[in-house]
């Protein structure tokens, strides 16, 4: 078992912890007893030297999409788009207001797809470039605009949750600590608030500004922000399609990344229901067979831990696989264990460890 027992030294460790299988092997087996990560040792490594340690980024879409970018992409696209619509006005026909806003307007509403039906390309040349827009639109809106979305929705989550529980006393760190362990239920719940109040602007918005009944305005805002477009109720006033630039992206945004966040919770759902089912239910000695993987009729409490991950669906055989590989070529003097000298000499002998 020293191969498999050699990966207990990256287990978290542990006080008076006896072992009921491999007993046998104890004293063979070398442990870092540390509480202290390997990438913490390097970080104070690298601060002791005088170098600047490289820390993750809290947000991996932070590092490789700023708010700046969207927000360049956006106007990359509704600038290009409302030069070349407007350009062509008179061969687009319908209810028109201004010609630069007219062409604006219809941009969004091809770009999220809404397609009301009150302006409507009407030569070759124009019905071209709407499906040139429609096409790099749809992707501006599934690449870009719904992952800033999601980064702002990670960011208002908090904001959520101190609401929720605003009678009850909660720190800074259990507020975070609740927000990383039900991430996908805050996400849907603050969307769905959001959500609310977006079809309340929006319903009062036509009610007020275009004049339709109260239920003709919650009526043309669901057909927008679910992108129906019937078009028998659509905003044709200058106003209205100044606020329609503005709040038919934000809206329909905001209901593809509330279905989203919906399957993320059934997901996130079947997934605890099937850790809590692989932590509760009792050992038998087919599993014990199972989890030994060298086949020495024991098992190391990093063959169970392994077994137990296997099962939850958190890693696979090929995980397990490629990683005892990587040690194996480490490992330089066959020991079933690593040491200081066996990365020095693999890093003095083989380039590629």
């Amino acid at each position: 078992m020293a191969n498999i027992d050699a990966k207990e030294a990256l287990l978290p460790p542990t006080q008076n912890v006896s072992h009921p299988f491999g007993e046998k092997n104890a004293p063979q087996r070398r442990r870092y007893r540390s509480g202290t990560s390997a990438h913490s040792i390097e970080i104070n490594q690298q601060q002791q030297n005088g170098v600047q340690p490289n820390i993750p980024s809290e947000s991996i879409l932070a590092d490789q999409l700023s708010f700046r970018q969207v927000f360049m992409f956006l106007a990359a696209y509704l600038g290009i788009g409302a030069i070349c619509f407007f350009l062509v006005r008179n061969q687009i026909k319908g209810t028109k207001t201004n010609g630069l806003l007219d062409a604006i307007y219809f941009c969004v509403v091809t770009m999220t797809t809404v397609g009301y039906g009150d302006l409507v390309p009407d030569s070759m040349l124009a019905k071209f470039l709407a499906c040139i827009f429609v096409f790099t639109g749809m992707a501006l809106v599934g690449f870009v605009l719904s992952k800033a979305a999601d980064y702002i929705v990670e960011k208002e989550e908090i904001l959520f949750i101190k609401a929720i529980h605003m009678r009850e006393r909660f720190c800074l760190t259990e507020i975070f600590k609740e927000a990383e362990t039900n991430k996908a239920k805050y996400k849907f719940l603050t969307t769905l608030a959001f959500i609310f109040w977006l079809i309340i602007v929006g319903t009062f918005f036509l009610y007020q500004v275009e004049g339709l009944s109260l239920f003709d305005s919650f009526y043309g805002v669901c057909a927008t922000i679910t992108t129906l477009g019937y078009g028998d109720k659509s905003f044709s006033t200058k106003w209205g399609r100044l606020f329609a630039v503005f709040w038919i992206v934000i809206s329909t945004i905001s209901l593809a990344q509330l279905f989203l966040y919906l399957a993320e919770l059934y997901t996130e759902s079947r997934r605890r229901s099937l850790i809590n089912w692989v932590l509760m239910r009792k050992m038998t000695v087919a599993d014990l067979e199972a989890a030994d993987l060298d086949h020495d009729n024991a098992v190391s409490i990093a063959e169970f831990v392994v077994y137990k991950l296997k099962e939850m669906g958190k890693i696979s055989e090929e995980d397990v696989s490629v990683v005892v590989e990587i040690f194996k070529k480490l490992d330089a003097d066959h020991s079933g264990s690593l040491t200081t000298s066996d990365l020095m000499i693999c890093q003095s002998s083989q380039s590629q460890c």
